[in-house]
């Protein structure tokens, strides 16, 4: 992790922003969630003076009420600030190999996908080898992203008001009869998504079409993309899927180390897909 500057007007700096970045950073260092007096102690603050700080950063959205409502995460700016470094970089010319090797391994096609504000986008695809192919909706799906296993894999680690947001812009459009429709089923989905470390798309997009998701982390631990795998449905078996399972995890830990992300999580690694 990059040293901080030094800090106070002595340095040029003005010291409302030393100390908002500071949080920010505080906060990261905490793995993106923590409790006021935690952050205030561990920056050298005062609660009030830190609270004001906090209110502030919340009110531009990086940083947002966590889950219990008795603690501070990352919000989603950081996220869009992120995904924009990340796109100055050339996120798809930096995921090209492992797409590439994860269609070589599978055979499927494959999706690598961002959210850009709530529009779900994506950004490199990769056909299948089969003779039998699925079209898993390349274009035109900026408003699936409760649908598809890309928007699944990122939408489940976004704060519940980032979440509360894309739904309110976008709605929960019914793509076939298996897409979900309901906020609250679609909470319990995402949840799920978070156990087990990947997304599933049961014919929820694209009628015939199954989709495994798996979320890309740069060296924040954000979520700055993702990438899926299709299948036909007639494919998908149990072990298909399960094979399949193995190398996208493989492939989205591989790719989020290159980007900086701490540690490998072995996501899904002991659980099949029918156990879930």
């Amino acid at each position: 992790m990059p040293a901080r500057p030094p800090m106070g007007r002595d340095h040029g700096g003005i010291q409302a922003l030393d100390r908002a970045f500071l949080i920010l950073d505080v906060m990261a260092d905490a793995g993106g969630e923590a409790k006021l007096t935690e952050i205030a102690a561990t920056a050298g603050l005062n609660v009030s003076t830190c609270h004001h700080l906090i209110s502030t950063l919340h009110n531009w959205g990086y940083v947002a009420r966590g889950p219990n409502s008795r603690s501070y995460v990352l919000g989603s700016r950081i996220l869009h600030l992120s995904a924009a470094c990340l796109r100055q970089v050339d996120l798809p010319r930096r995921a090209q190999s492992f797409v590439d090797r994860l269609n070589d391994q599978t055979q499927e096609a494959v999706q690598l996908a961002i959210m850009q504000d709530t529009n779900l986008v994506n950004i490199l695809r990769r056909e299948a080898r089969h003779a039998v192919r699925v079209d898993a909706g390349f274009g035109g799906n900026a408003n699936a992203a409760h649908a598809a296993a890309t928007g699944k894999a990122i939408l489940a680690w976004l704060p519940p008001s980032e979440l509360d947001r894309i739904v309110a812009d976008k709605g929960l459009t019914a793509f076939t009869p298996n897409t979900i429709t309901d906020i609250e089923a679609l909470k319990e989905e995402l949840r799920l998504t978070r156990r087990r470390g990947f997304s599933i798309d049961r014919e929820e997009f694209r009628p015939g079409v199954i989709c495994l998701g798996a979320a890309i982390r740069d060296h924040a631990g954000a979520v700055v993309g993702s990438i899926s795998v299709s299948s036909p449905a007639f494919r998908a078996t149990q072990d298909y899927l399960d094979q399949i399972k193995v190398h996208l995890i493989a492939v989205t830990d591989e790719l989020s180390a290159e980007l900086g992300a701490p540690g490998a999580t072995l996501r899904g690694s002991i659980k099949s897909i029918a156990a879930e």
